[in-house]
């Protein structure tokens, strides 16, 4: 499989995923939700790109997921104004699509 293709797929599980979460979090607000389409643009494709040209050990996934935890969440707190909501969304949305693409690799 090609890493144009890797990236698309990765991108659109998180996007899915992510998205999924935040309905589950109680979010109804459709720009909250179509944000959070626009992020995972934004940092997915750079932090897979960059765990592709350091490796994938646990310390550049761990910096590469912190750093997208945090920029999240600066995005989500333009929108919903509330730094606890929106370190819970960036940090819980981050946290089951990490754990799920694992589990993924581990399955197939």
């Amino acid at each position: 499989m090609g890493v144009v293709l890797t990236l698309l797929i990765a991108l659109v599980a998180t996007i899915l995923i992510e998205y999924g979460v935040l309905i589950m979090l109680g979010e109804k607000r459709r720009r909250v939700l179509l944000s959070s389409v626009v992020i995972n643009i934004l940092t997915n494709v750079p932090l897979n790109l960059y765990l592709l040209f350091v490796g994938n050990s646990w310390t550049a996934i761990a910096v590469g997921e912190v750093l997208v935890v945090v920029v999240e969440a600066l995005w989500y707190f333009w929108f919903v104004r509330e730094w606890q909501r929106a370190f819970v969304y960036s940090f819980l949305c981050n946290a089951i699509s990490f754990l799920l693409g694992v589990l993924f690799q581990l399955i197939f």
